[in-house]
């Protein structure tokens, strides 16, 4: 049944926690398909064409960890919701450098799961009408949400854009990683563990090389500035 709010698949060998997920989706307006194992949601992914993943670590066939690694080898940017115990640090922060879109830790309640749902997919629309940023040799058009660098195209998570953005939209300002936690992954998330910023700052500094803008203000946190200038 179509629900109008796109397919979600949702990966997590628990059948309990998945008809959890599963039920409360599904009210909020979402169609829902559940993959058991890794390697089976991997292929899901492809035939399916979710507009999100839910997407939990410990899996049997392929871990979530693995999952994601794939999915952006093969150049597939769905939205990712990973799914980690409160133990699973490294993991969680492993998905995120491979480009998992945010985390959700167990236990969790089934609002907090809707809410970063949409938040996810907030990201991943962007805001209406657009504007080309230019920052040495770096071109990032808002309106297509693609970021070039001398002409080769380089791909980026929809979070991983978003902040990129909202660094560029206000340059010469400084920003607290709480402040972008709320400014960019929500208000919801305002609460979080800081260091998921410096984790997406270090993973766009490495895509984007030479011609990154961002710059560390110590103590203080992220701005951006000119490369060129």
């Amino acid at each position: 049944m179509d629900t109008g709010g796109g397919l979600l698949l949702i990966v997590e060998d628990d059948p309990n926690i998945a008809a959890l997920q599963e039920l409360y989706l599904a009210r909020n307006g979402f169609d829902t398909r559940v993959e058991t194992d890794g390697l089976r949601g991997l292929e899901a992914v492809a035939r399916l064409r979710p507009v999100a993943v839910v997407l939990d670590v410990a899996l049997p066939g392929m871990d979530g960890v693995t999952f994601c690694r794939r999915l952006r080898d093969r150049g597939d940017w769905t939205p990712v919701l990973m799914v980690t115990a409160r133990a699973d640090e490294a993991d969680r922060i492993l998905g995120l450098e491979l480009g998992a879109d945010d985390y959700i830790t167990k236990p969790f309640s089934p609002g907090e799961l809707v809410a970063r749902v949409n938040t996810v997919l907030r990201r991943g629309r962007g805001a209406p009408g657009g504007r080309t940023h230019v920052a040495g040799a770096l071109r990032v058009d808002t309106a297509r949400r693609t970021v070039h660098r001398a002409g080769a195209e380089i791909e980026l998570t929809a979070t991983e854009f978003n902040l990129l953005v909202h660094l560029l939209d206000r340059r010469g300002r400084v920003f607290t990683r709480r402040e972008l936690l709320a400014q960019v992954w929500g208000e919801e998330s305002a609460y979080r563990d800081p260091r998921v910023v410096d984790v997406y700052v270090s993973q766009l500094r490495g895509k984007l090389g030479a011609a990154s803008p961002i710059r560390t203000v110590r103590g203080v946190g992220y701005g951006t500035t000119d490369p060129a200038g």
